[in-house]
């Protein structure tokens, strides 16, 4: 009964592995055409008036997440993003939202409170080779694209990858 029990755990573990294994894969191939290595540049006034350069956030890491007002997915993930604002430095970008106003109404309806650029031309999109939307970058305290993820991700795995950037060195 305990070699059963034993194999059994065995190959749960190495099931998970295997999925754990292809979710990495497949957003590695998801990315594999948007910004890797030293992160492009991020210039531009978010909706409250604020100059943000990511140049001046060096020694400190960041999340740079890009988004948008019409796409379900971001709308599951926006509340998590809000959260991490809360104990991250964060920027968002959000893409072919429309205005400025009509960008703050959508924030102000979902109770959002993250700072954001309106991205309303596509540049800072096309620049950072965005493939879509929800798509998160981690940036390290050198100026480095360290994690990468397009689509849903967890509050959880965000914070985790946020941490992990935070605590070890670029490996």
């Amino acid at each position: 009964m305990m070699k059963i029990r034993r194999k059994t755990i065995l190959l749960l573990a190495l099931e998970l592995l295997l999925v754990i294994a292809l979710v990495f894969a497949v957003n590695l191939w998801r990315t594999r055409d948007s910004a890797s290595g030293v992160s492009p540049a991020l210039v531009g006034a978010t909706l409250d008036g604020n100059a943000f350069n990511l140049a001046d956030h060096r020694g400190q890491i960041l999340l740079v997440h890009f988004w948008a007002s019409w796409c379900p997915v971001c709308g599951v993930v926006d509340g998590t993003i809000d959260s991490i604002a809360k104990d991250y430095p964060v920027i968002t970008v959000a893409v072919s939202s429309g205005s400025d106003e009509e960008i703050r109404q959508h924030m102000q309806a979902e109770g959002l409170d993250f700072a954001v650029i309106n991205d309303e031309e596509g540049a800072i999109n096309q620049r950072w080779g965005v493939v879509g939307v929800p798509m998160s970058f981690i940036i390290d305290k050198q100026g480095d694209i360290r994690f990468r993820d397009v689509g849903y991700t967890s509050g959880p795995g965000l914070r985790l990858r946020l941490w992990i950037t935070d605590n070890f060195d670029a490996w």
